[in-house]
C-alpha cells in the first residue's frame, strides 16, 4: 500500500493532512521563516538556508525574500535562476526549472490542483508537474497552472495565466495565456 507522500508524488489523489506531509510542510515553513525574516538580507546565511530548503538547486540560485513554497525538495533548478520578491511555488509535485530563468515579482507556480466534485475535494487533492525550459523570463504576477510545460527561450507576459503548454521561443500573454508571436533567436538591437 502506498503512503500518502508516494501518492502525492505520483499525481494520485492523496490526503494533504497526512502526518508525514504535515511534518514536512512544517519543516519547510521553519526554513521559510529563516529565509523571509531572519536571513532577509541576502548573504551567506541565506545560501545555507536555500541549500537546505531547495536541495535540488545549485548554489547560484538567487531568491529575493519573501518567498513561499510547500516542500522545497520538489523544486529543481539549473544555473542562474532568479526569483524576485513575493514568488510562490506550490511544489506538491516536481517543478523543474532550466538555467537562466528569471521570475519577476509575484510569479506563482502551482502544481497543486483539486477535484471538481465538492464532497471529494473536502478530503483529497492531487497535483501535476510543471517544467520551465532554459532562458525564460516570467513576467510579474504571472501564474503557471498545474501540468504546464514552458519551452526554452520563452517570455511570459506580466499577469499572464498559463493554462496550456507554451512552445519554445514564444511570447505568451493574457488570461488565458496565448502565444502572440515567435521570438527571434538573434539579439535585439537598440
Amino acid at each position: 500500500m502506498k503512503t500518502e507522500k508516494e501518492k502525492m508524488l505520483s499525481g494520485e489523489y492523496y490526503l494533504a493532512n497526512d502526518p508525514e506531509l504535515l511534518a514536512e510542510r512544517t519543516n519547510c515553513k521553519r526554513l521559510l521563516h529563516k529565509l523571509n525574516v531572519t536571513e532577509y538580507v541576502v548573504g551567506e546565511g541565506t545560501r545555507k538556508v536555500l541549500a537546505e530548503l531547495i536541495p535540488n538547486a545549485p548554489a547560484n540560485l538567487y531568491i529575493e525574500p519573501p518567498f513561499h513554497c510547500d516542500y522545497g525538495y520538489n523544486i529543481t533548478c539549473g544555473d542562474n535562476v532568479y526569483f524576485n520578491v513575493n514568488c510562490v511555488v506550490l511544489d506538491v509535485m516536481p517543478v523543474t526549472i532550466g538555467s537562466n530563468v528569471f521570475c519577476a515579482p509575484g510569479v506563482q507556480i502551482y502544481t497543486a490542483t483539486h477535484p471538481l466534485n465538492a464532497e471529494f475535494r473536502r478530503s483529497k487533492e492531487n497535483a501535476e508537474p510543471i517544467t520551465i525550459g532554459d532562458d525564460c523570463w516570467i513576467g510579474g504576477g504571472a501564474i503557471i497552472c498545474p501540468g504546464v510545460s514552458i519551452g526554452s527561450g520563452c517570455v511570459i507576459g506580466a499577469g499572464a495565466v498559463v493554462t496550456k503548454d507554451i512552445p519554445a521561443n514564444s511570447l505568451a500573454v493574457g488570461n488565458p495565456a496565448k502565444v502572440i508571436r515567435k521570438l527571434n533567436e538573434e539579439p535585439e538591437e537598440k
